[in-house]
């Protein structure tokens, strides 16, 4: 096969050489970094919902309460209904301590979803004199100063909403091969500087684990109220925001923050199927992606083995630098985002060929109305 005949191949590869270069440019220029310290006048409420967290929610609310640089600080915590003794874990953790208010959820009424309704209630119980939410979910470990800087860096944003994504720690061999597509998929593919400037909801992203809101902000956009059915309720949050007229931003939260979002791959099989399904828009959006993704980045190393057992020099080649460059892409999203580097950076294609799988079975079993996440049905 002569190099002309591999031109298919060395196109992909310069889509992929572009997409890197641009997750290299979002992560060096215009991705934003809280300060590791800092300290605030302006009260803060912290709001922690919580349902069957006992098992480890201990890491979480002791780093809540050891926050430091905050010099009018609640936490509002909400048990929604849990059956493991997390309100007594709540309890025994904070004992005596006058910062902390323990609520008792309600279900959820007809046309909502259990997390939204948490998240709503816990800010109609903030105290009214705080301007700033802060919603933290319990797999998340703050650091010291995380409050402080994660605030400092939204009023810095001019934003009313700012995610700064926590470092994912990952234990398990499938949680290190899909968890690190997180922050790959929005330093890939996202245009950070245009979707802070730009007022279309499309441009939008947010990790509900760790989002601080502007609180006249949040009410203008409808609350949680205005995403009271919706799976991804943070990213539609977002572009609430932005419908409200009001800006969003996305900040390296690494040294803010830990999160282990799933303690096992089963739990991260039945968290992903239960969301991916509402992520594309369409069947049909997603077959899209999910193909691209595929030719891309889990196609490339396949045909470069091919080509070099059948004797085509060229195509493997051509193949061979479109996965070193898809590569080059996850080590980038890696190193900025403080993920695992080698050598889990050269499973990127396997990684990418799991995230298809998991929305293949997402939209299976949506259509077959089987989806339960914590006891409840999603729908």
């Amino acid at each position: 096969m002569s190099w002309a005949a591999a031109a298919p191949v060395w196109i992909g590869c310069a889509v992929v050489a572009g997409l890197t270069l641009h997750s290299l440019v979002n992560a060096t220029r215009w991705l934003r970094r809280p300060p590791l310290r800092a300290t605030l006048d302006e009260p803060v409420s912290v709001l922690l919902p919580l349902r069957d967290e006992a098992g480890r929610l201990t890491p979480c609310l002791r780093s809540l309460l050891a926050q430091q640089g905050v010099a009018d600080l609640e936490i509002v915590v909400l048990d929604d209904g849990s059956t493991d003794g997390t309100a007594d874990l709540v309890r025994q953790l904070t004992a005596g301590d006058p910062r902390v208010r323990l609520l008792t959820g309600s279900p959820p009424p007809p046309g909502w979803l259990g997390k939204p309704y948490a998240c709503q209630q816990l800010a109609d119980a903030a105290v009214p004199r705080s301007g700033v939410l802060v919603f933290v979910d319990a797999d998340v470990v703050l650091a010291p100063y995380a409050v402080a800087g994660a605030v400092t860096a939204l009023r810095t944003a001019g934003a009313a909403l700012l995610t700064p994504y926590p470092r994912i720690v990952a234990g398990s061999i499938g949680e290190r091969l899909v968890q690190p597509l997180l922050q790959w998929t929005w330093l890939t593919f996202l245009p950070l500087r245009l979707m802070e400037r730009s007022p279309r909801p499309s441009l939008a992203a947010a990790g509900g684990q760790f989002l601080v809101l502007d609180r006249d902000g949040y009410r203008r956009a409808g609350g949680h109220t205005a995403v009271r059915d919706r799976i991804l309720e943070d990213i539609e949050l977002a572009r609430a925001v932005k419908r409200a007229g009001a800006r969003i931003a996305l900040a390296d939260g690494s040294a803010l923050a830990d999160c282990r979002m799933y303690g096992s791959w089963t739990e991260l099989r039945d968290g992903y199927t239960k969301s991916l399904w509402a992520s594309f828009g369409s069947p049909v959006a997603a077959a899209a992606v999910l193909t691209l993704l595929l030719l891309l980045y889990t196609v490339p190393p396949l045909l470069a083995v091919g080509a070099a057992v059948a004797g085509a020099a060229p195509l493997a080649w051509a193949a061979f630098a479109a996965y070193l460059l898809g590569v080059a892409g996850r080590l980038v999203s890696a190193r900025a985002s403080g993920g695992r580097t080698w050598p889990d950076v050269l499973a990127h294609p396997l990684s990418v060929a799991l995230l298809g799988w998991l929305t293949l079975r997402s939209y299976h079993l949506h259509r077959r109305q089987r989806l339960f996440w914590r006891g409840r049905p999603v729908l």
